[in-house]
C-alpha cells in the first residue's frame, strides 16, 4: 500500500528548514565580512570565536561563575590576537593565545574543573582566528583563499549531510558520530575537493589545489569527529542552542576550525612575504 505523503518520513529529519535558512543567513553574513575585510571581518571572527571559547568552557564545567572567569580570560586573549595578527605580528599573537591558555588553565584548576580543557579551549578558539585573519591580510589573494576554505568545507559539510542521508550505509563512527556514515564522508571528500578546483583559475597548479582540496576536506570532516566526540564525553547533544538546527557555534564551525588552520599553516609555508593567502595558489 502506497504510503500517504503526510506520513513518509524525509531522510533528512525535521530539522532541515531551520537548517537551511539560518545556514543561509550565516554564509552571507561569513562572506560579506570576507568581501569587506579589515575591522569588519576582524570583530566578525572575534565575535565567533568569542563565542567558540565561551561553549567550550561551559561544555568543560557546565556552569558556575569559574567558567565566566575562564572564558574572560580567554576573550581577552582572543581580542589581543586579533590586534597583533592585524599589526602582522603573528608569532606573538599565537604567544598571546598561549598564555591565555595557561592562565584559563591556571583558574580551571582553582575551582575544580580539568586543567587541561580549561586551557586547551583558548588555544581551540585562538589559533584558528589567528589563521583566518592571517590568511584574508588585506590582499585580493587573501579574500580568494577565504573563499576558497569557505567553499571546500561548506561544500564538504553540506555534501556529507546529503549524500549520507540519501544513501545511508555503514556508519563511519558509531560510537562517536551515530548520523555519520561513510556514503556522505567519501561523498563530501569528494565534492569538497570538486568545490576548491572551482578556483583552478586562480592557481598555475590546479593538480596541486586539487590535492590541497582533498586535505582541507578530510581535515574539516576530522574536525567535525573530534568536537563529537567532546560532546560525547560530556554527555551533550549539541554545544548550545544559539544557531536554530545546528545547536551552537561550535557545532557550526567545527570542521572550519581545523580546516582553515591547515590551509593558513601550508599558505604561510608556501608564501613569499607578507601576503600569506597567495601562498594556496602560486606554486
Amino acid at each position: 500500500m502506497t504510503q500517504p505523503l503526510a506520513a513518509r518520513k524525509s531522510p533528512f529529519g525535521a530539522d532541515l528548514a531551520p537548517r537551511a535558512i539560518s545556514g543561509i543567513v550565516l554564509i552571507a553574513a561569513a562572506l560579506a565580512a570576507a568581501y569587506w575585510g579589515g575591522l569588519p571581518f576582524a570583530i566578525f571572527w572575534l565575535v565567533a570565536f568569542g563565542a567558540v571559547a565561551w561553549e567550550w568552557q561551559r561544555l568543560s564545567a557546565k556552569g558556575g561563575a569559574a567558567d565566566v572567569m575562564r572564558a574572560i580570560v580567554c576573550w581577552a586573549g582572543l581580542t589581543l590576537a586579533v590586534a597583533l595578527t592585524t599589526s602582522g605580528l603573528i608569532g606573538w599573537a599565537v604567544a598571546a593565545v598561549v598564555a591565555s591558555g595557561i592562565v584559563a588553565a591556571f583558574v580551571g584548576g582553582s575551582f575544580g574543573a580539568d586543567w587541561r580543557l580549561a586551557g586547551s579551549g583558548a588555544l581551540y578558539a585562538g589559533f584558528p582566528l589567528i589563521a583566518v585573519l592571517a590568511l584574508r591580510g588585506q590582499s585580493r589573494e587573501g579574500q580568494i583563499a577565504i573563499f576558497w576554505v569557505f567553499a571546500v568545507v561548506w561544500t564538504t559539510d553540506i555534501g556529507a549531510y546529503f549524500v549520507g542521508r540519501l544513501l545511508g550505509g555503514p556508519k563511519l563512527w558509531p560510537s562517536i558520530s551515530p548520523g555519520k556514515t561513510w556514503s556522505g564522508a567519501i561523498g563530501g571528500l569528494v565534492l569538497g575537493a570538486g568545490a576548491g578546483l572551482a578556483f583552478a583559475g586562480s592557481t598555475n597548479d590546479p593538480y596541486v589545489l586539487g590535492a590541497l582540496g582533498l586535505g582541507v576536506s578530510l581535515t574539516s570532516q576530522a574536525g567535525d569527529l573530534f568536537e563529537s566526540a567532546l560532546k560525547r564525553r560530556y554527555g551533550v547533544k549539541d554545544s548550545g542552542n544559539l544557531i536554530p538546527g545546528h545547536g551552537g557555534i561550535m557545532d557550526r564551525l567545527d570542521g572550519f576550525l581545523a580546516a582553515v588552520v591547515l590551509a593558513a599553516i601550508v599558505a604561510w609555508v608556501n608564501a613569499e612575504g607578507a601576503n600569506i593567502g597567495a601562498g594556496l595558489f602560486a606554486w
